[in-house]
């Protein structure tokens, strides 16, 4: 589904730009999303700190008073029923130093899954966090329109902290 290879460099207007944060919708000028992803300035992808392949996604999160969010418009897989995909992997990277939060997927918006480790933000190395798809009781799996990969409480923001999380191989298995 998303394991960040294509995006490059490019800056619009030139009809090959595909940054990340043109893709994954964080909250960059918002006072309520405290996500913020890619780097300022390229390369944007991360180049070092990857699970599989050359790139993987930075994402730095504030969460006083905020929820951070970032969010992928899927055009191709939407049918997550199709060829008995029962499971959504995802790998992800913290850091000690990050302030413990929850990590959590949400579907279309609405229904989401929560990591099993209330300070996720807090692993070291590369964890892959798989979650059965039952667990997003009310999403119409066969029209997934969007992912967002959160960090604290879905629309309940509080008193937080920040840090900064890598994310890379998001994929559909059996």
């Amino acid at each position: 589904m998303d394991d960040f290879e294509s995006y490059n460099d490019i800056d619009p207007p030139d009809p090959n730009s595909n940054r990340i944060f043109d893709n994954w919708i964080d909250g960059f000028g918002t006072t309520t999303n405290g996500a913020l992803v890619g780097n300022d300035l390229p390369p944007y992808a991360e180049q070092t700190i990857v699970h599989g392949g050359a790139q993987s996604m930075p994402y730095l999160y504030d969460n006083n008073l905020k929820t951070s969010e970032a969010t992928l418009t899927l055009v191709w897989p939407r049918d997550w029923t199709a060829e008995d995909v029962t499971k959504l992997s995802l790998w992800f990277r913290g850091s000690s130093g990050n302030a413990g939060e929850r990590m959590f997927v949400a579907l279309n918006g609405t229904a989401a899954a929560y990591h099993d480790d209330p300070a996720a933000t807090q692993i070291t190395d590369w964890t892959e966090w798989v979650i059965d798809l039952q667990a997003f009781s009310g999403v119409n799996l066969t029209n997934v329109n969007t992912i967002t990969i959160g960090i604290g409480t879905k629309d309940s923001p509080s008193g937080g902290g920040t840090g900064q999380m890598y994310f890379d191989d998001i994929r559909l298995i059996r």
